[in-house]
């Protein structure tokens, strides 16, 4: 999840802050952010919302291109 890292650097974050946000735990977080788990559907969706971007950037770390 490369996106999700970034993103969340980007904006100033510390993954305490965002656990609790996301209402999860910041081992969660960094187990996401470090490839070592993957969050459910629903949480990558909260993700998506939190941060305001797609899922495709959380994930790739780009935005989707039309083709």
């Amino acid at each position: 999840m490369i996106g999700l890292k970034n993103i969340r650097k980007q904006r100033h974050l510390n993954q305490q802050k965002v656990a609790m946000d996301l209402n999860i735990s910041r081992e969660a977080l960094s187990y996401y952010e470090n490839g070592k788990r993957e969050p459910s559907l629903a949480l990558l969706v909260e993700m998506s919302k939190y941060f305001n971007v797609s899922i495709n950037y959380l994930i790739t770390g780009e935005e989707f291109q039309k083709r």
